[in-house]
């Protein structure tokens, strides 16, 4: 009896000091830590971020919230102002005529839609580069001057890609009177230009959606008059599918219509 009393006592003793360890060595952890992030922090150049009471300092201040604003606005200026939502909603709809589900995954999707939207804007971008980004990282003119010099290209872009009766329908909502394309405002333009690009996908996946959904009837006929009917027409089509796009080379097809619809 007293010797599993001692036995108990030394297993609570070395359970007690096995916590000391550990409860130590988390302290000293802690303490490295937060010395090496003091160092680092000492070597980070100081950042004064103080608004003083002139005019220059309010401005500064302004422009970088204006900077990080449109950061943030990005990716959604990317879908607005570019081909990008064409791209991508004619892949997401040859993706479902081919019935593969989720091949191509999404990533692939919207990074060829990413990619191919660059190779379209491409001129675009180079007049922006030419005009205004040059010049205005050169400070060879100020901040307005540039923003208005690459909305430009931008705008004849979108014009360019807009319908008549689009434009004319924002034109009127918005209760305008313009006597020519310049006195449009862009943000009458950008939602003229998206409804446009809808419709042109629409346009272009109906006529992708076409020799997929001959394949399908094709097949579906097929195991009907053979009395399969508890067979998926999906899973017979698929491989035909699959073989007709690669025989046809429609990767090629799909990405040549694409950018020639925009010129």
């Amino acid at each position: 009896m007293g010797r599993a009393v001692d036995n108990r006592g030394l297993s609570i003793f070395q359970r007690a000091h096995r916590s000391a360890l550990r409860a130590s060595a988390v302290l000293t952890a802690i303490v490295l830590i937060v010395g090496m992030v003091r160092a680092a922090w000492a070597q980070l150049p100081e950042i004064n971020l103080q608004v003083g009471e002139g005019t220059g300092d309010a401005a500064s201040i302004l422009q970088i919230m204006v900077l990080f604003t449109l950061i943030t606005l990005a990716p959604s200026i990317l879908v607005m102002v570019t081909p990008f939502t064409r791209i991508v909603v004619v892949l997401a709809l040859l993706r479902n005529a081919m019935g593969t589900q989720q091949t191509p995954p999404n990533t692939v999707i919207v990074g060829l839609a990413l990619f191919l939207s660059f190779f379209v804007m491409a001129p675009v971008l180079s007049q922006v580069n030419d005009k205004a980004l040059g010049p205005y990282l050169r400070k060879e003119i100020p901040v307005g001057e540039a923003m208005a010099l690459a909305e430009s290209p931008v705008r004849g872009f979108m014009l360019k890609q807009t319908r008549v009766k689009d434009l004319a329908l924002f034109v009127t909502l918005a209760k305008l009177k313009p006597t020519g394309v310049d006195e449009i405002p862009t943000y009458v333009i950008v939602p003229s230009f998206m409804i446009s690009e809808l419709k042109t996908a629409f346009q272009i996946g109906f006529v992708v959606y076409i020799p997929f959904l001959v394949v399908d009837m094709v097949v579906a006929s097929i195991l009907m008059s053979m009395g399969m009917l508890m067979v998926p027409p999906i899973l017979i089509s698929l491989p035909f599918k699959l073989l007709l796009f690669i025989l046809a080379d429609g990767w090629n097809l799909v990405f040549g219509s694409i950018v020639k619809s925009f010129h």
